[in-house]
């Protein structure tokens, strides 16, 4: 029995990691955009000033398209294997992740209009250039 229990918390410990690295990070895709659900239920456009003046609803604005290519690079980043070195896997993740949010916070500084979110995507890139800073220091200490 003690045998036994030792075997699953092993092969538990083994499938984390392996479960963590799920691009979705364990979230199904929505079939549907949230905006795009969010739009059928009021009517309305949402907030698509990035959109270029006669733009069609299946042409993704500027905004999203700039959105995409941000999280498609983070992912990307996200992905390298990890070298088994606990500090170095999670001072390499948090940059991409890091680098990811400084993206997506410029590309609402260069489409968003609301005071409240232009204001957080600032702080955002403040803080998180100079978290990116620190931990590609350390990396680069650490020989890394």
């Amino acid at each position: 029995m003690t045998r036994f229990v030792l075997l699953l918390a092993a092969g538990l410990a083994c499938a984390g990691p392996a479960l963590a690295q799920h691009a979705g990070h364990g979230a199904p895709a929505p079939s549907t955009p949230p905006q795009a659900a969010q739009d059928r239920a009021t009517g309305g456009d949402g907030d698509r000033q990035g959109r270029a003046a006669g733009g069609s609803p299946s042409t993704p604005d500027p905004a999203t398209t700039a959105f995409q290519a941000a999280n498609e690079r983070m992912h990307h980043a996200m992905a390298a294997p990890p070298t088994g070195e606990t500090n170095v896997d999670f001072a390499r993740g948090m940059v991409a992740h890091h680098q990811g949010a400084v993206d997506m916070a410029k590309v609402m500084l260069q489409y968003g209009r609301d005071p409240e979110l232009r204001k957080l995507a600032q702080d955002i890139v403040a803080s998180q250039e100079k978290e990116i800073a620190f931990l590609q220091d350390w990396l680069r200490r650490a020989g890394k």
